[in-house]
C-alpha cells in the first residue's frame, strides 16, 4: 500500500520544496498537475521542473494539461465593472470548470492496482500534517485536515480560522479529485441515511485536528497580483481595483482585505479595499518542525 500526495501547480517552487521535506517520511510518491492555461483562460508556460529537487526526483510525477474543458462561456477580459458584475456567474463557472479538469486529470493516473492506496489532494500551498495520523492503519473512508491559516509570511497567522484544504481517501473510495475536494467539513450521524446518496457528505469521516498548514501568498507583491488576476476569483479581484502598491501595504502592515467570515456569494463584502483584517505574528511551536529547523533557508519569509 502506498500514499500519494497530489497537488495542482501554478508556480510555487519554494512551497513545493518545503512540502517535499515536510512529507518526505510519510509519502511514497508526489503527483504534480500543471495546466498550460490559468483559471482566467490566460495561456501560461509550464513552470514546474522536477530537476530542482534531485533528492526527490524519482518520486515525482509531473502531469501537464494542454486542453481546456469544453462548453466554456465566451467572455472578454475587461476592467468594465458592469460587464464583470453582469457576467460574474459565468466567469466563476468557467474558472470552476478549468479547476475541475486540472484536478481530475490526477485521477487518471490511478487504476485498480491502487485499490487500497491513499490519495491525498491539496492545493499547492496546503500541507497536511501526517504526523498526527497513520494512514496505513486508518479505517475511515474520508480524512480531512483542519489546518492553520497563514498569509504573506510563515509566521503571520489569520487567527481563529479553520481551513480544511487537504483531504484524503483510499483509491477504492475515490470518485474524482474534485468530489474529494468538495466534501463537506462535517461528520454526519449514522442515522442520516440520505448521506448514502451524496457525494459531498459522509458518515465514515475523520477530521484531523492540528492537521497542517495553509501558507498562502508567500510571494512578492507583483506575484500576488498576478496570482489573483488569474485564479478562481479573478473577476471579483478585478472589481476591487487593488494594485501592486496596495498589496505591498497589506504585507508591510500585516492585514488582508478578504473577509473569509462573510457569505462567499457576497463578493463586494468579502473583497473590499477598506477591509483590514489583522494577521497575528506567532511563535515557532505551531509551525512544521522542518521549517523551524531550517529557518535560515527560508529566513526572508519570516517577520
Amino acid at each position: 500500500m502506498k500514499i500519494f500526495d497530489c497537488i495542482t501547480y501554478f508556480n510555487e517552487p519554494m512551497m513545493f520544496d518545503l512540502r517535499l521535506n515536510i512529507l518526505d517520511k510519510y509519502v511514497d510518491e508526489f503527483i504534480v498537475c500543471e495546466a498550460n492555461y490559468t483559471h482566467s483562460e490566460e495561456k501560461k508556460k509550464i513552470n514546474f521542473d522536477k530537476n530542482l529537487y534531485p533528492k526527490f526526483k524519482n518520486r515525482i510525477t509531473h502531469i501537464i494539461v494542454n486542453e481546456e474543458p469544453k462548453n466554456l462561456y465566451n467572455l472578454s477580459r475587461t476592467n468594465d465593472k458592469n460587464y464583470l458584475i453582469l457576467n460574474h456567474s459565468k466567469f466563476r463557472l468557467n474558472a470552476a470548470k478549468r479547476i475541475e479538469k486540472q484536478r481530475n486529470e490526477i485521477s487518471k493516473l490511478f487504476d485498480n492496482s491502487n485499490y487500497n492506496d491513499w490519495i491525498i489532494y491539496s492545493d499547492s500551498d496546503e500541507i497536511p500534517n501526517l504526523s498526527n495520523i497513520n494512514l496505513k492503519d486508518e479505517k475511515s473512508k474520508i480524512v480531512l485536515f483542519d489546518q492553520k491559516f497563514f498569509y504573506y509570511r510563515f509566521n503571520l497567522q489569520l487567527p481563529n480560522y479553520h481551513w480544511y484544504g487537504s483531504k484524503a481517501c483510499r483509491y477504492k473510495n475515490l470518485s474524482s479529485i474534485s468530489n474529494l475536494r468538495n466534501i463537506k467539513t462535517k461528520k454526519y450521524h449514522w442515522w442520516r441515511l440520505d448521506v448514502l446518496f451524496k457525494k459531498d457528505k459522509f458518515i465514515n469521516l475523520k477530521i484531523i485536528q492540528d492537521g497542517g498548514w495553509h501558507f498562502t501568498e508567500l510571494k512578492s507583491p507583483k506575484e500576488i497580483l498576478i496570482k489573483h488576476k488569474n485564479d478562481e476569483h479573478h473577476d471579483e479581484f478585478d472589481l476591487t481595483g487593488i494594485n501592486e502598491e496596495d498589496i505591498e501595504k497589506m504585507i508591510n502592515n500585516h492585514y488582508i482585505p478578504y473577509d473569509h467570515s462573510v457569505d462567499q456569494r457576497e463578493f463586494e463584502k468579502k473583497w473590499n479595499k477598506s477591509n483590514k483584517i489583522k494577521l497575528k505574528k506567532v511563535s515557532n511551536d505551531i509551525l512544521p518542525n522542518y521549517l523551524v529547523e531550517n529557518r535560515d533557508k527560508y529566513v526572508k519569509w519570516f517577520v
